[in-house]
């Protein structure tokens, strides 16, 4: 039998021999490293016999899919040291995810926090004992059998097992239905941590019953697995629901709904900012504004598609007399009704309708989250009906803006991702090659063009057409899509929009979706975790608070803060009658950029005592000059302190 190797060696070896067999022949440090192997493009247990001549590669630690497999392997361990445990226990999925691994119990009794810590210490017996991962093969008749206690397992097999499927053991005492591939033993796994206790619905459908989920990770070495923990423990410092109610930014109320939340004065203050700025931005650009309705018929949206393609993720329709209205969705066709009101010329174009435009998505419950997933939200949106001669033109611009509101944001982690459609999928996109094809090549010339790095996700388009999504990275590595930029030959047409050109003849215009800081929920609870709540001067919802020593040198307070507030600086006043260095600490611990403390010389002087959150004591100033340079700073949009 002959195995073909990654340079392209090939090699006489006996039936049955095994991967890692092999990869101990060509080195022994290979061995060491090896986790899985890839056998003719399929990923192979390193234990598992090849069955026929064969392509080979063997994967370490270096190979992203080795991970995969590596915590797949530990989310055994996991459900193993669960029955052991507590036995009885019924078994859902095991699946690797992006941050580590999960699995689904269903049990009568809730885990416990002491459970967690239980399981994790079982995990580490079991993988002492050294136990292979063991592939079997079973007809399904006989694993109907077999799983006869394990309800959940039993309906997968017969949803997606053929006449005989693969299972794989974990020591005497356990046996999973599993494709695989595993690592060959749990002495393989190095580094693991259970994290945390969650409800999920089996096959996450709200019909079906609550089990119980438990998270964890795993890396290859413990170092990994600290640093991890260290981002995480990091993370939850930042996150934007603990710091939205400790720094009374935003609130939620069930009387009001879930993913609908309050913004409270401070953060009322943020978004206003945000708003503020990309209006400005908007108009310099020759950006015009419009209001439009948040209802519309329902009609309306089968015109343009969007009931069928996104029916599910829509409020249901109002009944309203002779009209059925709904909760828009989304911007565009009010937008298109806009630029359709009056007859437009190539000497109009190109036209840039922009918007805060406020929008209703039917998120489930289960993944709403803060701010960041609401099921009301007001985009910066916008759409530019151009020739197409304009296209390029008009992307550059708008990557020029997105380049410049991400600086003066503070904004540094992010990447451009192309997303196309999969040309395989006529359900889920507009079937027309021809237009695809002229919109996938025009936004990559035009990337090139501004020689900017981009990869490519297939499958990852609005159904109308391709689009540049700017993914932001959070303090996890995580990435999501925040701004987009897409362009659309097709709502044009299915709208009959059209221009006079200089031939006299009446043509569709190309219409270009985009959004720069994404919806003010979202980009303001980045922006909450990105600066840990410490917002840059301009951005700080009080850029100053004056703080009074003795109630006798309130007056002067006054004085001082009605000067910052002239300058249109954000002051606030803390006249309690509490000791100054209390109200340092609780300015500190609202992350107040500037501290201005008050006494007996400041008001002979004309002066204030300056206190930064991050710098300390920074010695007195008179009041002019400390005026002028936080008026200085905060114009600057300066972000680094």
């Amino acid at each position: 039998m002959q195995v073909t190797l990654p340079d392209g060696s090939v090699q006489e070896v006996a039936p049955g021999a095994r991967p890692i067999d092999i990869a101990q022949s060509i080195s022994k440090r290979l061995a060491e490293d090896a986790i899985v192997a890839r056998v003719n493009g399929e990923l192979w247990d390193l234990n598992r016999p090849l069955e026929s001549d064969a392509k080979l590669e063997i994967l370490t630690t270096k190979n992203p899919e080795s991970l995969e497999v590596y915590r797949h392997s530990t989310a055994h361990l996991l459900a193993a040291a669960v029955l052991e445990l507590f036995p009885g226990t019924k078994l859902g999925i095991g699946p690797p995810i992006e941050s580590g691994f999960y699995y689904d119990f269903q049990r009568e009794e809730p885990f416990t926090q002491e459970d967690l810590e239980r399981i994790e210490k079982r995990m580490w017996e079991i993988q002492a004992r050294d136990l292979p991962y063991e592939r079997k093969y079973t007809r399904k008749e006989d694993g109907l059998k077999l799983y006869a206690d394990q309800p959940m397992k039993i309906e997968l097999i017969r949803e997606r097992a053929g006449d005989v499927f693969s299972e794989y053991t974990l020591g005497p005492g356990f046996i999973d239905f599993c494709r695989g591939p595993h690592v060959p033993s749990t002495k393989k796994i190095k580094a693991f941590k259970l994290l945390s206790l969650a409800g999920a619905y089996w096959k996450g459908s709200e019909k079906n019953q609550q089990l119980q989920r438990i998270y964890g990770t795993a890396f290859f070495t413990k170092k990994d697995l600290e640093d991890y923990l260290n981002r995480l423990e990091e993370a939850k410092k930042r996150d934007h629901r603990k710091l939205g109610k400790e720094l009374e930014l935003f609130t939620v109320n069930e009387a009001v709904g879930a993913g609908l939340p309050l913004w409270l004065p401070k953060g009322a203050t943020i978004r206003r900012l945000l708003e503020e700025y990309i209006l400005e931005r908007e108009r310099e650009l020759g950006y015009q504004h419009v209001y439009t309705p948040d209802l519309a018929k329902v009609d309306l949206y089968v015109r343009s598609g969007h009931w069928e393609h996104y029916h599910e993720d829509m409020f249901p329709p109002m009944d309203l007399e002779t009209e059925k209205m709904v909760l828009r969705p989304m911007n565009c066709p009010h937008h298109i009704l806009i630029y359709e009101s009056k007859m437009r010329s190539y000497r109009d174009l190109p036209i840039r309708i922009a918007e805060l435009g406020t929008m209703y998505r039917y998120e489930r419950s289960g993944v709403l989250s803060g701010l960041s997933r609401v099921r009301a939200m007001t985009l910066n949106d916008a759409h530019i009906f151009c020739t197409p001669d304009q296209i390029k033109e008009e992307f550059s611009g708008v990557m020029k803006l997105v380049e410049r509101a991400y600086k003066d944001l503070g904004i540094t982690q992010y990447s451009y991702r192309l997303s196309l459609r999969d040309p395989a999928n006529k359900e889920k996109y507009v079937d027309n090659d021809a237009m695809w094809e002229l919109g996938e090549r025009v936004l990559r010339e035009a990337m090139d063009a501004l020689n900017l790095p981009y990869r490519e996700a297939r499958g990852e388009a609005a159904f109308y057409g391709p689009k540049l999504d700017i993914q932001l990275a959070d303090v996890m590595g995580h990435e999501e899509t925040y701004s987009t930029i897409q362009v659309d030959f097709h709502l044009p047409k299915q709208f009959g929009l059209g221009y006079i050109a200089p031939d006299g003849n009446r043509h569709p215009p190309v219409m270009i979706h985009r959004a720069i800081v994404s919806t003010m929920e979202r980009m303001v609870s980045y922006l909450i975790e990105l600066y840990a709540g410490a917002f840059p001067l301009w951005l700080a919802p009080i850029q100053a608070t004056v703080l009074p020593i003795t109630d006798r040198h309130v007056e002067y307070a006054r004085k001082v803060h009605r000067q910052l507030e002239a300058a249109g600086l954000r002051s606030h006043l803390d006249d309690r009658n509490e000791k100054v260095n209390l109200k340092i600490r609780e300015a500190q611990l609202q992350k107040i950029p500037f501290m201005l403390v008050v006494g007996d010389r400041e008001a002979e002087s004309d002066s204030v005592a300056v206190r930064h959150r991050k710098h300390g004591d920074q010695g007195s100033k008179p009041l002019a000059q400390f005026v002028a340079e936080a008026r200085a700073l905060a114009d600057s949009k300066n972000v680094s302190e």
